[in-house]
């Protein structure tokens, strides 16, 4: 069980068939509240470590969804990781909720793009977390 958590979520909007960002919004929760996240020289590292984690498995999914040819309109996506008494990580919870605004997402895609997101340079120097899950829903 996890003596520390990390949570963020983000609310994306992409524009063409790349699934080039055009908005987006993270948020973390801080003392059971959500705050928009704002990072900068003086914010915590593991926060920013959560983010960085974050940040590369979503890179992952949008652009693997684009060479499916499904094309996002938007998503939603969450991420909590959890750290023993020694900061080191015993969970990576990473889950990605796309509308498609074109295409449709076959279980072969769904596999392959979650796939992906596992070889996204950040999570490919994590040491193994025994309590790891990417998932992705697409609509």
């Amino acid at each position: 069980m996890s003596e520390r958590t990390f949570n963020m979520r983000m609310k994306t909007i992409y524009a063409g068939n790349t699934n080039a960002i055009e908005k987006i919004e993270v948020d973390h929760k801080v003392d059971n509240q959500w705050q928009p996240l704002d990072l900068g020289v003086t914010s915590p590292g593991f926060d920013i470590f959560v983010y960085a984690v974050f940040t590369c498995q979503h890179m992952y999914f949008r652009v693997n969804c684009a060479e499916r040819n499904l094309e996002l309109g938007s998503a939603q996506g969450s991420i909590v990781i959890g750290t023993d008494h020694d900061w080191n990580m015993d969970t990576l919870q990473v889950h990605f909720s796309g509308e498609l605004s074109s295409g449709q997402a076959s279980p072969d895609d769904i596999d392959y793009i979650v796939s992906r997101m596992r070889q996204c340079p950040v999570s490919i120097n994590l040491q193994e977390v025994s309590n790891a899950r990417s998932t992705i829903t697409l609509d």
